[in-house]
């Protein structure tokens, strides 16, 4: 079966996320640094970071980034499977 439960999909996506912020942690803190103690300055003084934070996000969790972890996981589930 090549597709995934709502489940399985949801704990891929709960796992990517994870794995993406501790990927880009040291531009989340830079990102929380800037932001710390600031309201609406926040939109302009910190864009750059927020923008910085963003990108390396999508790396992980963007449509391409998740077909490969669907991809892989379909794999390694249809692997446990052969040998069971």
């Amino acid at each position: 079966m090549n597709a995934l439960s709502r489940r399985e999909e949801d704990a891929l996506l709960k796992s990517t996320k994870a794995r993406a912020l501790k990927e880009c942690d040291s531009l989340v803190k830079d990102f929380a640094e800037c932001a710390a103690g600031r309201t609406v300055s926040v939109v302009w003084a910190c864009r750059t970071k927020y923008q910085a934070v963003q990108h390396c996000l999508l790396q992980y969790t963007g449509p391409e980034a998740m077909n490969v972890v669907r991809t892989e996981y379909l794999r390694l589930r249809d692997d446990r499977n052969i040998v069971s």
